[in-house]
């Protein structure tokens, strides 16, 4: 049986104080809920990772950055190594995030690529894939997914490193927009994303953790974590909230 992941991604939000806040409902939070199929996550900006070791611990609850160069040390200003998340014992880090892709114009190459660092340095990555609302209203949805996850099979030379990698849908058309994919819309797009790895590997399908990244919140989390292939969410503005967050994953009926 898969486990949810509970994920929050805090973007580019928090100061000292409120992280401080936030980090310690969390990690008293996920203890006292003592979800079995829970894996709770969350991804500070790198100026909080410290303090995010330091008091997350050895709580269970997990964490990872936003971001990472393709590049393993040099110059290039303002970006942040693999080797650096390793030294805050950062476990995860996101890959190809939709603000990434459509804000700083990361392409499927570069992603790849990104992915391809991550495993090397022993980190997992969170892949995410999704479609803008253009692309949704031309019948896009699927072809646009599937590139992006063909991206870096084709760079990986095969599925296997996805034995160690999470899959986060986000349609970018729901995040922040107002607009909201229903449970059956979401499914649908989750189901396309396993059928995919199966066609590859029928037993790393099977316990692939697929996200949904759409602007989970605590009022529609139950309809959506019911659907058989969503696996947890990835989630932004509701993570910034302890309690809001920690009721998402009280949400999990697995």
């Amino acid at each position: 049986m898969r486990k949810y992941i509970i994920a929050g991604n805090w973007k580019m939000n928090g100061t000292k104080e409120s992280v401080r806040t936030l980090l310690e409902g969390i990690k008293k939070g996920a203890v006292e809920i003592n979800h079995p199929n829970v894996e709770w996550i969350v991804f500070p900006p790198y100026v909080f990772l410290d303090a995010t070791e330091k008091t997350l611990g050895d709580s269970g609850v997990a964490w990872g950055a936003q971001n990472l160069s393709r590049e393993k040390s040099g110059a290039f200003t303002g970006e942040i190594s693999a080797s650096m998340l390793q030294e805050f014992h950062c476990r995860y880090v996101l890959v190809g995030h939709s603000e990434r892709r459509t804000l700083y114009g990361e392409n499927d190459d570069l992603v790849a690529a990104k992915f391809m660092v991550a495993c090397q340095a022993g980190l997992i990555p969170v892949l995410c894939v999704g479609e803008t609302l253009a692309e949704r209203e031309k019948g896009l949805t699927q072809a646009v997914v599937m590139r992006q996850l063909n991206a870096v099979i084709r760079l990986a030379g095969g599925v296997e490193l996805f034995n160690q990698a999470v899959v986060a849908y986000e349609p970018v058309w729901a995040i922040g927009t107002g607009l909201n994919a229903t449970p059956e819309q979401a499914q649908e797009v989750h189901a396309a994303i396993r059928k995919e790895f199966s066609q590859h590997d029928a037993v790393l399908a099977d316990k692939l953790q697929i996200l949904y990244g759409g602007s989970l919140k605590s009022d529609s989390a139950q309809a959506i974590l019911a659907m058989p292939d969503i696996d947890g969410g990835l989630i932004g503005g509701a993570s910034l909230k302890a309690e809001e967050f920690l009721n998402i994953g009280k949400s999990c009926n697995r």
